[in-house]
């Protein structure tokens, strides 16, 4: 079993051994499902089977039955849903049959408004006939305010924990390994991790002897170095634990998924603040990607709204579509 600390990687350590494009599944916020219209019988009419009024429970009641919806007069087709249901995991398949049928809605809709605006675009590199098009209907419609130089002050000054440089560590460990789920042979090694602090406690120039008698891990013919660390080079559950110690050795093993290691921090360089100018054109990106999603998202809103839905509730604003 490989300890995932990095220290078999020369020292090196590593534990572990614009505008965004349109997304046409964006998640409307407040939606519920209701049943559709009840299939018409041979003798009636497709128009009068419409008219039932569906009761408030699941968008779908079985694996062979899929929700009958039209948008402003156009069917949602199944096999179309049933496409779709590969892109919307869920808890359960009714979950994931709305989610692709709100999907698909909102795409009729944009659809619909480019036919109805008459937008004739060319695609970029990369990008399909209907992607583009989507860009330009929202390039047009969607007005975007430009993030201010106050804003993006306000939010550094807000978040300046956010923009700190990570600390480096000089670290070595002795990894005495354990499955992770064997929890009685976890408690023993615990007790012998123990013991070998308390060794190191009495004389800690024996760490180098000691990691080589008994650690599991690669970095012991480097007196366990791992060498220097940064955050993202280790497993999680080690990472967590080894970032909070300051220089010396370890009062307590840390545990991963690997066992137990017995860990001496040589060196901490703490993280610096890094100053505003550095870090304005991520902020001004950030929160510029911000703006556009709520702008998007009251966007699809307003063609809900507007729009006449069968089969599927979804929330519009009520508002109509503005030309």
């Amino acid at each position: 079993m490989g300890c995932g600390c990095g220290g078999g990687n020369a020292g090196q350590g590593g534990c572990g051994g614009q505008k965004p494009p349109v997304d046409l599944m964006i998640d409307t916020p407040g939606v519920q499902e209701v049943t559709p219209p009840a299939r018409p019988s041979a003798d009636e009419p497709e128009a009068l089977a419409e008219q039932v009024e569906p009761a408030p429970t699941l968008i779908a009641s079985s694996e062979q039955e899929w929700p009958r919806i039209t948008v402003n007069g156009v069917t949602i087709a199944p096999d179309a849903m049933a496409q779709e249901l590969q892109y919307h995991p869920a808890d359960s398949r009714e979950e994931a049959v709305f989610l692709a049928a709100q999907a698909l809605v909102i795409r009729q809709l944009l659809q619909q408004r480019i036919v109805e605006l008459g937008l004739l675009v060319q695609a970029e590199a990369g990008e399909s006939a209907e992607e583009a098009a989507t860009r330009q209907l929202i390039e047009r419609e969607v007005a975007l305010p430009e993030c201010d130089e106050q804003s993006c002050q306000h939010y550094y000054q807000s978040n300046r924990a956010r923009y700190v440089t990570a600390p480096l560590l000089a670290a070595r460990h002795i990894l005495l390994e354990c499955a992770p789920d064997d929890a009685e042979a976890r408690s023993l090694v615990r007790e012998k991790a123990e013991q070998l602090l308390e060794l190191l406690r009495v004389d800690g120039g024996r760490f180098a002897e000691l990691a080589q008698a008994h650690s599991a891990c690669p970095s012991k013919a480097q007196a366990g170095a791992l060498g220097q660390l940064s955050k993202g080079q280790t497993v999680p559950e080690f990472e967590r634990q080894l970032f909070k110690l300051p220089a010396g050795l370890a009062g307590q093993p840390l545990e991963s998924r690997y066992g137990w290691h017995v860990v001496s921090v040589d060196q901490r360089i703490e993280g610096k603040q890094l100053p505003y100018e550095v870090v304005a054109d991520s902020i001004r990106t950030l929160l510029q990607q911000g703006v556009w999603q709520k702008g998007v998202a009251q966007y699809l809103q307003t063609l809900i709204g507007a729009a006449d839905i069968v089969g599927i509730q979804l929330q519009g604003a009520d508002s109509p579509l503005l030309q």
